[in-house]
């Protein structure tokens, strides 16, 4: 809305006047005619302005004065027959303006040859002292046209162009009281070195004495409130003043101490012919207009800080803030919409109970999730697309009514043509939301629409760059005896391109678990491959039963092999859940680090060998741990403790404190305090063990089985023995029937030593027979009646609760679990 002064004129066009009689009245016409188009920039949404006048007996009007972007851009040319159809010829001999919006514009074959649906022209006759003296041309982007209080500024200039404009009369004053000079408020601040040329009263609104002056913008801007700084300083840049002309409100603090508010308008020139890139603009003290409250201000802050959110979260919590406390609700929620629904990212007050109980009912995880058929009064509210605000005691359904009992409003945000949320503020005690509330409530919600659809937009691009990352990664972590592991992974939020960093927890027979960690250099979809690749290595030979330096040892020879330009850093922790004890091989990777049971940390500094894929031969050197019940082991890549802003030392000094003073009771909330929050700048892997101890201890025997061809009975006959001293001869014909089909398959088809092993778990049996031959056992599919051998292992199939084969330091185990009754 523009207001206006008591003769109608509206505030923007009494600045023009202002700035137009502070011209000085000896200008010669060039340099008139090249400050009006100055000012057309500074003054209405124009990108491009030129003055055309009479040349050559007037057969031709010729570019006099331009300013703004290239005209070469919108296939302006210097002069055009005065007899031609071009606008600026039909302007010059007409009585009146020409406007023309985008379509027509594209219509016209004589607008310029790069005329389009894009842009928006006015030409308007130079009525200095008469018609027929030429055209003041202006160009907007956009197919809008230019609006009503622009086209009052351009009749103003345009009649300014030839001969200065009559001075105005202060209220009250006659002609025979002649006025006095109106001050002037303009700048011209060069944009490579800071240098500003203001006029006087410019200086006068800052209280700096004009000797004093020393010509320089900080000199100015250090007078300026520390919290509108940012926000002056953003508008000032040329990246942000380049899209077209900006105004905004700041306060300054004069020498004095005394407060101020001032208005900027202004706009970037280009550079050329040796000039440097320039903001032209006017300063207006605005002390005297402002109402109680700025909510132009308080929209400028929140424009700043919305500049800089990245995700949906950090948007809502913005908008969050800059409603509540402004307008005295006692209850804000921000929600998404997603199709049907309505997904709630933030609620102010957090807590559930500050909320009606219907949406505690329905609360999932974290926020509430609803259609938005079950509230017709956010429905009308969207379709309409403006803010509705209900008072005390409307009838509104269950959902909402004890949302704001002493009022609710309901804003919709858009974004172009469709509306991407709603915004729900309530109030406890009867309230009325006045002009200026709904002013700041439609302001705020154009604003919050389309920021919450480009970070939707870069939401999406990340989450999909993280799912891609997921599915290289466990889906999830396997029960542990005797302990339990947790795992968080968080891509870059940085770019979006799909990190190397990896984990992986593997159970391995008697007991042990291998914990692995690894980065491989670089983001791109190559170090995500290899990432792949690496972990399905280490995976598999850990499972063959191959201590951790050899484990470690084939998976870099498998990258020096594999001729790739990449790396990989790797920690391999297997840990013996029976006993207390682990061993550390590190390749180029961070150290483990240690929480004791009494809180204490610490770095597990061992010796360690070079990265994966760098020396063929590297040795891979074994370094023993020793964990007691309710240690915390912690693995963890260096986009933990490593940023452009923070040390690696620092960061593991850092990650030792918030490990020490966690509760290891919880350790997914440990996780989450370990990552933290805010930008990273690179991947983040870390896992978590945390040993209890094993409450059951397995009882273990084994037996190495002679090749003879008592072999089976023996096998049985140390079965029988170990089970009566266990305490468990329960279900024995199975066991035993068990033991000696495996024995005897082992005996008849593989060549050299043949072991048993016996391992009782609370009612849980397992019986293994381990020989050096890497074939599995096959399942014949058919026996007939005649046939002599082939099931066995249907017969071990058939009686076990469970049965399987690993592989074992290039040979196998055949193995069966049997539930003692």
């Amino acid at each position: 809305m523009v207001s206006s002064d008591s003769t109608g004129r509206g505030t923007g066009a009494l600045r023009v006047e202002s700035a137009l009689e502070a011209l000085p009245a000896d200008l010669d016409a060039k340099e008139r005619a090249r400050s009006v188009v100055e000012q057309v920039l500074v003054f209405t949404g124009a990108t491009f302005a030129a003055v055309y006048q009479p040349a050559k007996g007037g057969e031709e009007l010729r570019l006099t004065a331009g300013a703004g972007v290239p005209r070469s851009l919108y296939g302006l040319d210097d002069g055009y027959p005065s007899a031609g159809d071009a606008p600026v010829a039909a302007a010059h001999r007409s009585a009146g303006p020409l406007w023309l919006t985008g379509e027509q514009l594209a219509g016209r074959a004589d607008a310029g040859q790069a005329a389009s649906k894009d842009m928006s022209l006015a030409a308007l006759p130079l009525t200095g002292d008469g018609f027929g003296r030429g055209c003041l041309l202006a160009i907007a982007d956009g197919p809008e046209g230019f609006g009503a209080e622009d086209r009052r500024r351009l009749e103003l200039l345009a009649g300014a162009v030839v001969a200065p404009p009559p001075r105005r009369l202060p209220p009250g004053a006659t002609m025979a009281t002649p006025a006095a000079d109106v001050p002037a408020s303009t700048f011209t601040l060069a944009m490579d070195s800071g240098r500003i040329e203001v006029a006087d009263h410019v200086l006068e609104l800052f209280g700096i004495p004009e000797e004093d002056f020393d010509g320089r913008v900080e000199t100015l801007l250090a007078l300026t409130v520390p919290e509108d700084l940012p926000t002056l300083m953003s508008v000032v840049e040329p990246d942000h003043m380049a899209i077209g002309d900006r105004e905004l409100d700041f306060r300054i603090r004069r020498p004095s101490g005394e407060p101020r508010w001032l208005r900027l308008r202004g706009q970037v020139l280009p550079g050329g012919a040796g000039r440097p890139p320039r903001l032209l603009g006017t300063v207006v003290d605005t002390s005297q207009l402002r109402p109680g409250t700025n909510d132009v201000f308080r929209i400028q802050q929140l424009a700043a800080v919305l500049s800089a959110a990245g995700t949906v979260r950090d948007v809502s919590r913005a908008i969050v803030a800059a409603l509540r406390h402004p307008l005295g609700a006692d209850r804000v929620a921000l929600a998404e919409v997603e199709s049907d629904r309505l997904v709630v990212t933030v609620l102010d007050p957090p807590e559930p109970e500050a909320w009606p109980e219907l949406w505690r009912s329905e609360w999932r995880t974290e926020w509430p999730d609803a259609p938005v058929r079950t509230m017709p009064t956010v429905a009308a509210a969207m379709q309409d697309g403006r803010p509705v605000v209900w008072p005390a005691g409307a009838v509104l359904e269950p959902a909402l009514a004890d949302v704001g009992p002493g009022g609710l409003a309901v804003v919709p945000l858009p974004a172009t043509g469709r509306t991407v949320g709603v915004c729900l503020i309530g109030w406890d005690e009867p309230h009325t939301a006045g002009p200026d509330e709904r002013a700041l409530l439609t302001a705020t919600a154009g604003l919050a629409g389309q920021e919450l659809k480009r970070v939707h937009a870069l939401d999406a691009e990340h989450e999909l760059v993280g799912m891609l990352q997921r599915t290289l990664l466990p889906r999830r972590l396997p029960e542990l005896p005797g302990g339990r592991a947790v795992a968080r992974y968080l891509p870059t939020t940085v770019g979006l391109e799909v990190g190397g960093d990896w984990y992986d927890v593997i159970p391995m027979p008697d007991s042990h678990v291998a914990l692995v960690i690894g980065d491989v250099q670089g983001h791109n979809a190559g170090a995500a491959t290899l990432m792949g690749q690496m972990r399905t290595a280490l995976r598999a030979y850990a499972v063959e039963g191959h201590p951790p330096d050899v484990v470690v040892s084939h998976a870099n020879r498998l990258l020096v092999g594999m001729e790739s330009d990449l790396f990989a850093t790797c920690c391999y922790v297997d840990v013996d859940m029976e006993e207390g004890t682990a061993w550390c091989v590190r390749a180029g990777h961070l150290p483990p680090v240690l929480r004791h049971p009494d809180g204490s940390t610490e770095l597990i500094e061992t010796e360690g060998g070079p990265p994966l894929g760098v020396v063929g031969e590297a040795e891979f050197p074994m370094a023993p741990l020793r964990l007691t019940p309710g240690s915390l082991l912690v693995l963890t890549t260096d986009g933990l403790v490593e940023a452009p802003d923070l040390d690696l030392d620092d960061g593991l000094h850092r990650l030792r404190e918030n490990l020490g003073q966690a509760d290891p009771g919880h350790l997914g909330q440990v996780a989450d305090a370990l990552l933290g929050t805010g930008n990273r700048s690179d991947d983040v892997a870390l896992l978590l063990l945390r040993y209890d101890g094993m409450a059951v201890r397995p009882l273990r025997e084994s037996w190495t089985i002679w090749r003879v061809p008592e072999a089976p009975r023996h096998a049985r006959r140390f079965t029988k023995r170990t089970l009566r001293a266990w305490g468990a001869a329960h279900d024995l014909d199975t066991v035993l029937l068990v033991v000696s089909e495996l024995v005897t398959n082992a005996l008849v088809h593989t060549e050299g030593q043949v072991r048993l092993e016996l391992t009782l778990v609370g009612d849980r049996l397992r019986i293994a027979v381990g020989d050096s031959s890497p074939r599995t056992p096959v399942k014949p599919t058919n026996i007939g009646w005649e046939a002599t051998g082939g099931r066995g292992i249907l017969l071990v199939q058939a009686v076990s609760d469970a049965w399987g084969t690993l592989p074992v330091s290039g040979g196998k185990q055949v193995w069966s679990e049997i539930l003692l009754g």
